[in-house]
């Protein structure tokens, strides 16, 4: 009888405090077989996400077998499902995964490849594993949800404003949104963040503690045509309410605690929608390939040099402790980019 093999990875079984030294830890599993179009990714390299802190935060829950959280993943194809055609073994691959699956915070990793991208050839793995979720989030809700057209042409004298745009979702919304030609203006509040909003194309940078009509009018802005919230949406409804033009429309990827008034939209005919990138998984919808054809698209615009890994810290190697260092550094709340795991 062949014995069974193992890899590495890094879970829970209960959710606590991420001081605790079990709020992760690491852990020997058995290495999964691919079945379907399912590929088996020897993993490089993993990002960190405000997702994972969200799954993770201390509840009374606990798990009979471990928990492996993690959906941002760069890595070799190892092994293929009998039905895949998209991927071959040896192949360099990115992408975020499902949130309904085991996470990427193992050596090897089982992905369904429909919502899997070819790595871009040019950057290395952990600069690739900084940039699949936030790029499926920023790219679903600039060209799925709020309709913002490709073609600079359509773009002309139309402006977006991205709220918490020095973060990992921000960082690329705003390379996209400058790319397909609209004026961009950023939330930052701090020197370093709104610094680091320039150097990711933004026109202009606000405030997002301060009343935004007052900031945009001084930047000669009387409304904005598009608003892509990433941060408390509840906390800046009014003033996203008082900023949209109308006729406009509003995406948010935060979930509301309070109530919202939904009839300060209404004069103004403003649409409001969300944008969740583990939907199309979640719910194995018809085109859930399309997660695969936009990251092989973000593959081309980062070889065309159009868009850049948005890698700002790095960790080595891929355990326990360093995952909840970076659970740390992202609950601190002022990330500037994104923080990368390499190497189990």
């Amino acid at each position: 009888m062949t014995a069974k093999e193992t890899m590495k990875a890094v879970g829970l079984y209960q959710y606590l405090n991420v001081e605790h030294s079990e709020s992760l830890i690491d852990l020997v599993l058995e290495k999964p077989a691919p079945t379907g179009r399912d590929i088996l990714v020897h993993v490089k390299a993993i990002s960190v996400n405000p997702v994972d802190v969200k799954v993770r935060a201390p509840k009374s829950k606990t798990e009979a077998s471990p928990r492996i959280l993690g959906w941002d993943v760069a890595g070799v194809v190892a092994q293929i499902g009998p039905d895949c055609t998209l991927f071959q073994p040896g192949d360099e691959v990115y992408y975020a995964g499902s949130i309904t699956r085991p996470g990427g915070n193992s050596e090897f990793h089982l992905v369904d490849e429909r919502i899997v991208g070819s790595k871009p050839a040019a950057l290395d793995f952990a600069q690739a594993a900084a940039l699949p979720l936030t790029a499926i989030t920023a790219w679903e809700a600039l060209f799925d949800r709020l309709g913002v057209s490709k073609t600079r042409d359509n773009n002309a004298g139309k402006s977006i404003l991205i709220i918490g745009a020095a973060g990992g979702v921000g960082s690329i919304a705003t390379q996209l949104a400058k790319h397909v030609g609209l004026t961009v203006v950023g939330t930052a509040s701090r020197p370093e963040s709104a610094a680091w909003v320039k150097d990711m194309g933004a026109d202009h940078t606000i405030n997002h503690y301060e009343d935004f009509v007052p900031q945009l009018n001084t930047l000669g802005l009387s409304n904005v045509d598009y608003i892509f919230c990433l941060n408390s949406t509840e906390q800046h409804w009014q003033n996203m309410a008082d900023a949209i033009a109308p006729q406009g429309k509003i995406c948010s990827i935060v979930e509301n605690e309070q109530l919202l008034n939904l009839t300060l939209l209404k004069n103004k005919s403003v649409t409001f929608v969300w944008e969740f990138m583990f939907t199309r998984s979640m719910f194995q919808t018809a085109d859930m390939i399309e997660q695969h054809h936009l990251l092989d698209e973000v593959a081309q615009l980062i070889a065309a040099g159009t868009l850049r890994s948005t890698l700002a810290e790095k960790l080595t190697p891929i355990n326990a402790a360093n995952l909840r260092k970076a659970h740390a550094i992202l609950e601190a709340g002022s990330t500037i980019g994104k923080v990368v795991l390499e190497h189990f």
